[in-house]
């Protein structure tokens, strides 16, 4: 795409208003399962498997990226945007050196790609590998020697898409959600 731009944007309530304003919903038509070998002691093992198709949408009123400024000192935040032309069709919002985001365990060392979204008419076409590619330069700045990411069994597509990217899936959290314990979190971890 000719005329994209991944750019960096300090973050302020204007400008996460509007990235708010891409969706983040997707649909599912696989999850991966679960199977151990051995009660575990042989490993564990992901299956895909075909499920009756449904929505996904993390955003919420109470629960979008909108809402950060009002939960997090985001002074260490950046958010890799991307346009075509003027138009904002996507980006990632990436931090580090955070109290009370637990994936960066209290290190000065971690990086985390809090959210990642595209505009549905602009996925699957490498932008999303631009956006990645921003953040890991952006964390590699902060002196950050891992980038982690957070996806859920039922999201097939991110889990295929950062395997890509060159992350590996290094946690595996059965009873992550209570709210959903269907969904299975997953935690990928670049290297950098």
């Amino acid at each position: 795409m000719n005329d994209l731009r991944v750019i960096l944007e300090n973050i302020s309530k204007e400008i996460l208003e509007e990235y708010s304003k891409i969706s983040i919903a997707f649909t599912v038509e696989s999850e991966y399962k679960i199977k151990y070998i051995n009660n575990g002691l042989g490993g564990i093992m992901l299956e895909e498997e075909k499920v009756d198709s449904y929505e996904v949408n993390f955003d919420s009123e109470d629960d979008n990226p909108s809402t950060l400024i009002n939960k997090f000192d985001l002074s260490n935040w950046m958010i890799v945007s991307a346009f075509v032309g003027e138009q904002r069709i996507g980006g990632a919002i990436v931090a580090f050196d955070t109290k009370g985001v637990n994936m960066l365990e209290g290190r000065k060392d971690l990086a985390v790609l809090w959210d990642l979204r595209i505009h549905e008419n602009y996925r699957q076409k490498g932008i999303g590998s631009a956006i990645v590619n921003k953040c890991l330069e952006w964390a590699k700045a902060k002196k950050c020697n891992r980038l982690k990411i957070e996806t859920q069994n039922n999201n097939t597509k991110a889990c295929k898409f950062y395997s890509k990217q060159g992350a590996v899936l290094s946690n595996i959290n059965k009873y992550a959600y209570k709210d959903n314990p269907k969904e299975v979190q997953f935690i990928w971890t670049i290297e950098l």
